[in-house]
């Protein structure tokens, strides 16, 4: 069934038009950095300054640009819509009709929402890897530690840092899917998901509520960043992948509430 629900959302034109969108932005950059040089050492998002240096530190830059609203905002309008656009177009009724079950669909659309969190991400790499091969070095990647690993080494570490990113998007797709099958409008589920990121990212930057830091959705978004370091750190990154877990659960529970409730004939 996730097969199915999986052919359905990557056929729709706006969701290819966002993948296309976030390939783009990568290409831009590194033309941009291209031009201009970059920015100086210390100065712009994490790895901003390194993107000239070699094409991993590119598809790294991209990632870090993206991943504080792009990724989001695509992961939002996939996610809230993903039960929402059902019940607003009226297909909702007649996907149950199936012999599937309501807790069923409601896996696969899950299933569906996190495949594409990782191809958000993932396209964001590959283009920020094949943008910076052509405009920058693609030999030996030095590292955040000071020490030379090679370049496929070093493509194999911004695959996987995707990979960490993608699965931060876990939690947001969660709330999302909850929002989704909170209302039957999917633009209110879009604009409620993606502004669980903005109140996660403006509370992240104020003092007086550090001891909610830990907690909020965003607070280890750049924790990526230590897959550059030789050898590779995962504390911060298994902390970031935990707390998505308990979002999804939270989250995934709630939607399952709602969905197995809901009257879908109203």
């Amino acid at each position: 069934m996730w097969l199915v629900e999986a052919r359905t959302l990557f056929a729709r034109a706006r969701v290819r038009a966002l993948l296309v969108f976030l390939a783009a932005v990568p290409v831009v950059l590194a033309v941009a950095i291209y031009r201009s040089g970059g920015p100086g050492a210390g100065n712009g998002p994490a790895f901003l300054d390194r993107a000239s240096h070699n094409a991993v530190f590119t598809a790294l830059a991209a990632l870090t640009v993206t991943m504080q609203f792009l990724i989001p905002l695509s992961v939002s309008v996939v996610a809230g819509d993903s039960i929402a656009g059902e019940a607003n177009l009226g297909t909702l009724r007649y996907l149950l009709v199936r012999p599937a079950g309501r807790t069923r669909l409601l896996l696969a659309k899950g299933i569906v929402v996190a495949l594409f969190c990782l191809m958000t991400a993932l396209v964001v790499v590959v283009a920020g890897l094949v943008g910076g091969a052509v405009f920058f070095p693609h030999g030996e990647v030095v590292t955040l530690s000071g020490t030379t690993i090679p370049f496929v080494d070093g493509v194999g570490r911004s695959l996987l840092a995707g990979i960490v990113v993608g699965a931060t998007m876990f939690g947001l797709a969660a709330i999302g899917l909850f929002v989704s099958t909170v209302t039957d409008v999917p633009v209110a589920a879009m604009a409620i998901t993606l502004g669980a990121v903005i109140v996660s990212l403006i509370l992240d930057n104020v003092p007086e509520v550090s001891f909610l830091h830990p907690w909020l959705l965003t607070n280890y978004s750049t924790a990526f960043a230590d897959l550059l370091r030789d050898p590779m750190r995962w504390h911060e990154i298994w902390k970031d992948l935990v707390l998505q877990a308990g979002y999804v659960a939270v989250f995934g529970s709630l939607a399952w509430a709602r969905m197995t409730s809901r009257d879908v004939l109203a």
